[in-house]
């Protein structure tokens, strides 16, 4: 499985980062992780392009993460595509149908397939096997596990891409991430910010040792502009309480689970 980071930064521009989305390719399948602002503009500038995804997986409803929705339909619209499949938690649908009442142009442009997860489910979307659970944020936010079955080895269990959402930093989630060799977890602010909703390294890191689960490296993703110039102080406060591989994750990295 191939996990293209498209846009790594957060509802504040800065001019480095599009907003979050994720790029997940295994066996010929794609799937979209949350379509925030300028998603689409880096779609493009891979090999898959907005033609070849059909399926968007949000994580949440909040702006940074879904910006790019209605562009990307319009985009696929005129494209020539025919179709494209939504996916997210409870109210998903409903959100679709609000966003096409207020621009009515677009509605039955493509044939739409809208859908839910609930917290605790297992599900199958893009051909990707997924299990959700709940995050610790200012609205409804589902975690997501997703592997492949094309990755599999033998009788094992495939290996699983984790991506936080928009969470607070706590060790169930990070033990709902047990096995995965590749980890996208928020960490939007450096220590100095008071913050809720959201991780610091500080409380990364606390969690990340106090949480009872094998991962493998941890990108640290959902970037607010406050972090900029201050990497290497995140890094090590990091580093004084977990003692795994933590990187940051920048716009256009692709990484390979294997």
């Amino acid at each position: 499985m191939r996990v293209t980071f498209l846009g790594t930064g957060s509802a504040m521009p800065t001019g480095e980062r599009f907003q979050t989305g994720i790029l997940l390719e295994a066996g010929g399948d794609r799937l979209l992780l949350d379509c925030g602002s300028g998603v689409i503009h880096a779609l493009q500038t891979t090999d898959v392009g907005y033609e070849g995804v059909d399926t968007v997986l949000l994580t949440h409803h909040h702006l940074d993460h879904l910006a790019d929705l209605l562009p990307l339909m319009k985009a696929r619209w005129l494209a020539g595509a025919e179709s494209l499949e939504i996916v997210g938690p409870p109210g998903t649908p409903d959100l679709v149908r609000d966003l096409l009442s207020v621009h009515e142009y677009m509605q039955n442009r493509l044939d739409l397939t809208l859908r839910t997860v609930e917290d605790g489910e297992s599900f199958e979307v893009a051909g990707f096997s997924g299990r959700a659970k709940a995050t610790r944020h200012s609205m409804p936010c589902l975690a997501y596990r997703l592997a492949h079955d094309a990755d599999r080895d033998g009788d094992t269990e495939p290996p699983a891409f984790g991506f936080s959402g928009d969470s607070e930093a706590f060790p169930e989630l990070i033990d709902f991430f047990d096995g995965c060799p590749v980890l996208a977890h928020d960490c939007s602010f450096p220590d100095e910010v008071d913050v809720s909703n959201h991780p610091t390294p500080a409380s990364l890191g606390d969690a990340l040792a106090a949480a009872d689960a094998e991962i493998g490296r941890v990108y640290l993703t959902h970037l607010y502009p406050h972090t900029e110039g201050e990497h290497d102080a995140m890094l090590d406060s990091l580093g004084e309480r977990y003692d795994g591989d933590v990187r940051f994750a920048r716009d256009g990295l692709s990484v390979e689970i294997a």
